[in-house]
């Protein structure tokens, strides 16, 4: 994993649910590839078509409420999602974000600096957060370094296993 991460923005607003992101009827599929397809179709019914390996989702308040689904998180990284940024994030979609391997970063003002579209650079070790298309740098808060450790190993079960033979 990258601690520099670079991607084009697509903008959701506050209170984005977990059936929002993955909807229910789709949590018959587990692997990230198949569930790439559906991620974001209770917003964007046509955001798998539109987004690209690497792109960045930017969320306002309270990103990922309502159920604790571990395949919202996992959809996002299939779909090749490099970083999801928020205003809040709910902490079950936070922990189960970080355990599948997906980066994020909580930054206060995001929704206001940030378009759709628009190129963002972030550092996850520093929590900084350049928008290549302002200019505006904005700081999020910094993971703290074991929770860095864990995306480095690609997630969880990969971070424990890596543990294990150490």
């Amino acid at each position: 994993m990258q601690s520099v991460i670079k991607g084009r923005v697509w903008k959701f607003g506050d209170n984005v649910d977990t059936d929002a992101i993955l909807p229910a009827r789709y949590l018959v599929y587990t692997k990230p590839e198949e569930l790439a397809q559906f991620v974001m179709t209770g917003a964007d019914p046509d955001f798998p078509k539109k987004v690209k390996p690497g792109d960045i989702i930017v969320g306002g308040k309270n990103f990922g409420c309502g159920s604790s689904r571990e395949h919202a998180p996992l959809g996002l990284k299939g779909a090749g999602i490099s970083c999801v940024i928020a205003e809040s994030f709910a902490r079950i979609f936070y922990r189960n974000a970080i355990n599948v391997g997906l980066p994020l970063i909580e930054c206060k003002g995001i929704s206001e600096k940030v378009n759709e579209g628009d190129e963002l650079e972030v550092n996850l070790e520093t929590g900084e957060i350049k928008n290549l298309t302002t200019g505006e740098v904005l700081k999020g808060q910094k993971l703290p370094e074991f929770m860095m450790e864990i995306l480095e190993a690609g997630g969880l079960m990969p971070y424990l296993k890596k543990k294990m033979k150490a």
